[in-house]
């Protein structure tokens, strides 16, 4: 249930489908210590380790892109599982993990906790693993608190559910707003270079140019 995924050579990554809403539960490593980070653990947790076994990795850290229920429904059980922290996101998502067992409830999703991370995460500041080091950048719109990791020194980006491969994060959920989303994805992150690769929240990623170019909540072809 793993797809290959490579950044550059100094990291490693497989993508997870995890959840019915085959969400892209990411692990990413750092090549040189093997140390790793799991991002966006969404639910399906047993399927998340043997993954993670089968890699060889230490995972670290969790990272969360943003607070709803198909990307953090497994954080809590995850981080007890492997006793270490979360780290994001934004704390203008803190309502959502306030209310991940009632999200839950709505989809059926049973044995999810609400929780709060141990590291919130900013604007500016900058979060590691291994030998990778990963710049925040808020990019609210999907909703309020979503940041995306952004590695300059391999060119990559994890976004979230802030962009896909030609399309944007949906804006009707409780703090979505489309014309914030378009802003967060046109201030924040076109301007890293259309040569930056990315991994999003769901699908198949694509690099920051295909999107510029072809993506027509972007080229105003919608």
């Amino acid at each position: 249930m793993t797809q290959d995924t490579e950044t550059k050579a100094k990291a490693g990554a497989i993508i997870v489908p995890v959840t019915l809403f085959e969400q892209n539960c990411t692990i990413l490593w750092c090549e040189a210590t093997k140390k790793a980070v799991v991002i966006d653990p969404g639910g399906d947790v047993p399927r998340i380790q043997e993954a993670i076994a089968k890699t060889g990795v230490t995972v670290e850290k969790i990272w969360l892109t943003h607070g709803h229920i198909d990307h953090v429904g497994g954080a809590a059980e995850l981080r007890d599982v492997l006793k270490v922290p979360i780290e994001g996101p934004h704390p203008a998502d803190k309502f959502l993990l306030d209310n991940v067992v009632s999200s839950g409830a709505r989809f059926g999703m049973a044995g999810v906790r609400d929780f709060a991370p141990d590291r919130w995460l900013d604007e500016g500041e900058k979060v590691s693993i291994g030998g990778l080091g990963f710049d925040i950048l808020h990019c609210p719109g999907h909703s309020p608190g979503s940041v995306v990791y952004f590695n300059a020194e391999l060119r990559f980006a994890h976004v979230g559910d802030v962009l896909f491969n030609g399309s944007v994060g949906r804006t009707d959920l409780p703090g979505g707003d489309h014309a914030t989303l378009i802003r967060s994805i046109k201030k924040k992150l076109l301007p890293l270079g259309d040569d930056v690769g990315f991994i999003c929240g769901h699908g198949a990623g694509s690099t920051i140019g295909q999107e510029r170019m072809t993506n027509p909540f972007l080229t105003g072809e919608m």
